[in-house]
């Protein structure tokens, strides 16, 4: 215990840390976590609303804005004190704000998600869904480089004025990417990927502040008992029950560690998968590209399309140039051992600008049209019209009348005629002329034709 403690006792020498600033960072980290600060919940909302929008409208400059007032860095930070000085109360204190803080800001961001009149998975919204080992390690740097900053007391305004505020980058936006995803009707793909990425930051800071405030000595008695806590309604209520007697120390250190160790192991497994997915997509991207330009040349190539799947790798490739049986097979066995996957390369030619031009001149050309047939005699037009009229009028003439002798068919610019000769006891009644002129027209297609009836002699 001597050794180690000699060991940080050199360290906060070797890091120029003021022991006489311990009680000052003490409460100023104490403070920072107040779960009834209206000035902590204006800036959450502030920073919630900056974030999710800018995240919807696809703009890192707002993202930005975001970052500046987001005031998570604050009970984060208390957490890792809480830790590192076994400070149970300041623990409860921490993550009842870090709770509250994380339920609040999804709220609120998934309300204003809800009100938009559209939800559109941007860029900014998909880059924080696929988090890996490389977020860890920026998570933790990030942690170190603020922990430092509170200890040596360079804070200047406050723990929510850090020079490394842009720590909190990898807080507010995924929380926001968690709220985009339930306002949007529960899109679980990026909820769930948004929310490895917070839990692993989360995580990862905590650990960073536990590790520089044990460096520090933040866990001296005197840098404790300069905070007051009789006037924190929570902690009055705490003192009254069974916890109370843990408030002055609880645990060992190495159990902490330990807790910690489990928590980060938990984040690393699917962390290092999702690495090693990436991993297999950069290579399988990267040797694809290489072979489809060793297929055809790079000013042949219309469109390319890479589909990176779990289990094979399809590039579909439209270009000018045709590429021999032989040529694909090799680049799918090379795309093969590369990726580690089944690999299957499409190659469509296309018509080349040459070609199209080639074929819209001949489009353009005339056709001459054919000669047109050769028009029909008149003996060819007489016994057309002969067997268009005759058949409908016998059909129509009415044989118990009296019988049809003879018909000529004639027109003029007047119209047409219906000249008939019969025989028949009686001349032909107006009315049946009328109505054998009416059909007939009708038969033939004609607005009108005149009938023209006459009687050659008696019927017997």
């Amino acid at each position: 215990m001597t050794g180690a403690h000699s060991v940080r006792a050199r360290l906060e020498h070797l890091l120029r840390l003021d022991p006489s600033e311990k009680p000052r960072t003490y409460r100023q980290i104490y403070e920072a976590s107040e779960i009834g600060s209206l000035n902590y919940w204006l800036e959450l909302v502030i920073a919630a609303g900056i974030a999710t929008l800018g995240l919807v409208l696809d703009s890192p400059a707002v993202v930005i804005g975001a970052m500046l007032v987001s005031p998570l860095m604050g009970p984060i930070l208390a957490a890792g004190l809480a830790l590192a000085a076994a400070d149970l109360y300041l623990g409860i204190r921490a993550l009842l704000l870090i709770v509250t803080s994380i339920a609040g800001a999804i709220a609120f961001s998934a309300t204003l998600v809800w009100a938009l009149p559209f939800h559109a998975a941007t860029s900014e919204i998909l880059a924080r869904t696929q988090p890996n080992l490389l977020d860890l390690g920026v998570a933790v740097l990030s942690g170190l480089a603020g922990s430092l900053v509170i200890v040596r007391g360079g804070s200047g305004g406050g723990i929510t004025a850090l020079p490394g505020v842009a720590i909190a980058v990898a807080l507010m936006p995924p929380l926001c990417t968690v709220g985009f995803g339930l306002g949007s009707g529960g899109l679980r793909e990026i909820m769930s990927g948004a929310s490895l990425l917070f839990f692993t930051n989360l995580a990862a800071i905590i650990a960073a502040a536990f590790l520089v405030f044990a460096v520090a000595r933040m866990d001296d008695a005197g840098a404790r008992e300069s905070v007051d806590r009789a006037p924190d309604r929570l902690y009055r209520v705490l003192e009254h029950t069974a916890l109370a007697g843990a408030f002055r120390e609880v645990g060992r250190l190495r159990w902490r560690v330990v807790m910690l160790a489990v928590v980060l192991l938990a984040l690393y497994l699917p962390l290092r998968a999702s690495l090693q997915r990436l991993r297999y997509e950069t290579v399988a991207r990267t040797t694809a590209r290489e072979l489809v330009r060793g297929l055809a040349p790079a000013d042949s190539v219309v469109a390319e399309r890479i589909d990176i799947q779990p289990e094979r790798v399809v590039v579909r490739v439209i270009a000018t140039q045709a590429a021999s049986a032989e040529r694909l097979a090799e680049a799918e066995r090379r795309l093969a051992a590369a990726s580690g996957r089944p690999a299957q390369i499409r190659l469509q030619k296309v018509a080349a600008e040459d070609d199209l031009r080639l074929l819209r001149q001949t489009l353009a050309e005339r056709v001459p049209a054919p000669e047109p047939p050769p028009p029909p005699t008149l003996n060819a037009l007489r016994a057309d019209v002969l067997n268009r009229y005759r058949e409908p009028l016998h059909a129509l003439w009415p044989d118990a009348f009296g019988t049809l002798v003879s018909s000529e068919l004639g027109f003029n610019e007047r119209g047409f005629t219906l000249r008939l000769q019969y025989e028949a006891r009686t001349p032909l009644p107006d009315s049946t002329r009328e109505l054998l002129a009416n059909s007939m027209a009708q038969r033939l297609g004609v607005e009108s034709i005149t009938v023209i009836a006459e009687r050659q002699g008696s019927r017997r």
